[in-house]
């Protein structure tokens, strides 16, 4: 790997973004909610950013492309795990993310061992159910600051879509890497 890689904007800002976890963490467990919820909202934009400047500065990288999904990964479930140890999120909530990223980890590692398969972007079901956990994440933490009744509706109301789309990405994850080994077993059937 080349050491420019690492030196890009872009990356430095994702590695920032991971050092930012730990103290996340503090703050939840010290029940400073205030501080995480801003420290998590710095890491939030820092994501938005760090992908726009590699787009803009034609910066990105290889390297980027596995380290900015781990960063949000561990970002996401940290805090979830965290807060469901808290007690501020229901356990289902924790258990069904953590053992669809598990599941995900895990098939990508058995695809690329057997089959060398490579590329798995994104999905749009993927992008919303990130989405939702963060801002289910973010009203979790508003409504420890601010006890108001929207705040908690609208915690209730992403925790449920993150419930709804950690099955939906994950069935559609199931679907696309049928998809591209049925379509490997042709290409190697007719070779």
């Amino acid at each position: 790997m080349k050491l420019s890689q690492i030196l890009s904007f872009p990356n430095q800002l994702t590695l920032l973004r991971m050092m930012f976890l730990p103290f996340i963490v503090i703050r939840l467990v010290e029940g400073h909610y205030n501080l995480a919820l801003i420290l998590f909202v710095i890491a939030g934009l820092s994501d938005g950013l760090d992908g726009l400047l590699a787009r803009t500065l034609k910066q990105q990288t290889v390297l980027g492309q596995y380290l900015d999904p781990i960063a949000d990964k561990l970002l996401l479930s940290s805090v979830f795990l965290t807060l469901s140890i808290l007690h501020k999120i229901p356990w289902k909530f924790t258990v069904l993310v953590f053992s669809r990223d598990i599941s995900i980890l895990l098939a990508s590692a058995v695809l690329y061992m057997i089959a060398g398969l490579r590329d798995f972007s994104p999905s749009i079901f993927g992008k919303a159910n990130t989405f939702a956990q963060v801002a289910a994440v973010f009203f979790v933490l508003l409504f420890e600051i601010n006890h108001a009744r929207w705040a908690g509706i609208l915690k209730l109301t992403f925790l449920r879509a993150t419930f709804s789309f950690t099955i939906i990405s994950a069935v559609h994850y199931v679907f696309l890497v049928g998809k591209r080994l049925h379509s490997l077993g042709h290409t190697a059937s007719s070779a």
